[in-house]
């Protein structure tokens, strides 16, 4: 054969090598423990670990290597020296196929395609866990509670709502976190690191860690909603938003809470309920130092001290900083009264309304005066009962300027003029 041959066949020895790896294609199995490969020359090293040909030892736990190389590459994992660093954002890894893998997440590469759904992984690995949820395959099982998953990941990360085992500390701030994902998260609040955050949007400016992140946020300026329920015909701009969504249908409600038994459909509504019972208020508003369970609740708190009211009633033009608020108040336009009193029968638009009238049938007074002692069962009641202590009389008659401490006595002098 020539030497043109020989390089010929060398080439495309090379190129059916890459193609195997790019694919998942695996030739070559090991006849000891049945596990594929893609080249031979990955199967010759895997027997090597079944004759137990292991010359080089760890000097530090004695594990063995078949080649000198891997030994020196498993020292890192002691020494934690990480050679290789990302030119993008500065991580380092002990491994360079792990920079490899890496890179991916900065350059958007994802060679490996799912047949089913056409959704595409950095990583073959992320790919055959992938398929599980085509194939309903859940061969990690809770013990606890019998819940099963797809992944061994998933389930560690399980277990510690069950023992509540946050094993990843905050350095800065000394919070704790369940999840390392969710650690790296907080840790952006801290640094504020513009390599946290490489991809920024041409449109917005915001910033992502993840170019993933990116192309989906893009969506919120096109209006892209490429996932939609097969039950009520609803879009969505990501995948995560229409499996939410789905609960909705089913009822769902996969999420226990751990002390009241209670259930919620999603993992972030559990661990904001969960700070009703541990009494954590992340969440501090800059203007008055009040603290807050939820964000969404500090958001809607800053409205006090912005005067903002977003939402407009279509009668009567009146603003309100709360939907909610909005939708009790449009009960004065229907007439529409849904709580009804168990003992009375008497209706209320709101339920605070019918939990206040409640006390007239229990007798429960919680608001007690400081300074004689009485109890109220309204609050108003109190403040107005307080005046006779304070002999505050903010209600002004126009006509002859005599001053109350009521606006109904006021009411009553005004007939005097009348």
């Amino acid at each position: 054969m020539s030497e043109g041959g020989e390089d010929e066949v060398t080439l495309n020895g090379t190129l059916q090598r890459h193609i195997n790896t790019q694919t998942g294609k695996t030739h070559y199995k090991c006849d000891v423990c049945a596990r594929k490969f893609s080249q031979s020359s990955n199967l010759e090293a895997r027997m090597s670990t079944h004759t137990r040909n292991n010359h080089h030892g760890c000097d530090v736990c004695g594990k063995g290597f078949s080649f000198l190389s891997n030994s020196q590459i498993h020292m890192r994992k002691h020494t934690g020296i990480k050679p290789h660093e990302c030119d993008v954002c500065g991580q380092q890894f002990s491994r360079l196929w792990s920079l490899q893998i890496h890179m991916r997440i900065h350059t958007g590469d994802k060679p490996y395609n799912c047949d089913v759904c056409e959704k595409r992984f950095s990583q073959l690995g992320s790919l055959r866990l992938h398929m599980r949820t085509h194939t309903r395959n859940k061969p990690y099982k809770c013990d606890l509670c019998d819940k099963a998953f797809s992944w061994r990941g998933n389930l560690r990360t399980h277990i510690r709502t069950h023992t509540r085992e946050k094993p990843y500390d905050c350095g800065v701030c000394g919070k704790g976190f369940s999840e390392k994902g969710s650690l790296q998260r907080h840790m952006r609040i801290h640094t504020g690191d513009k390599h946290d955050k490489p991809h920024d949007c041409d449109l917005c400016g915001k910033g992502f860690s993840q170019l993933g992140s990116l192309q989906i946020h893009m969506r919120t300026h096109t209006g892209d909603k490429p996932y939609d329920c097969d039950v009520c015909g609803k879009k969505f701009s990501e995948q995560g938003s229409l499996k939410t969504h789905m609960i909705t249908h089913t009822g769902d409600k996969p999420y226990d809470c751990g002390e009241c038994g209670k259930g919620f459909s999603k993992s972030r509504g559990l661990r904001d309920h969960m700070r009703t019972h541990t009494g954590d208020k992340p969440y501090i508003c800059d203007v008055c130092c009040k603290g807050f369970s939820q964000h969404i609740n500090l958001q809607t708190h800053m409205r006090t001290h912005t005067g903002d009211k977003p939402y407009d009633c279509g009668e009567c033009g009146r603003g309100f900083s709360r939907r909610s608020n909005l939708q009790d108040h449009m009960r004065t336009h229907t007439g529409d009264k849904p709580y009804i009193c168990d003992e009375c029968g008497k209706g209320f638009s709101q339920h605070s309304s019918l939990q206040t009238h409640m006390r007239t049938h229990t007798g429960y007074k919680p608001h007690k005066c400081d300074v004689c002692g009485k109890n109220f069962s309204l609050l108003s009641h109190l403040k107005r009962h307080m005046r006779t202590h304070t002999g505050d009389k903010p209600h002004s008659c126009g006509v002859c300027g005599k001053r109350f401490s009521q606006s109904g006595t006021l009411q009553r002098h005004m007939k005097t003029h009348t």
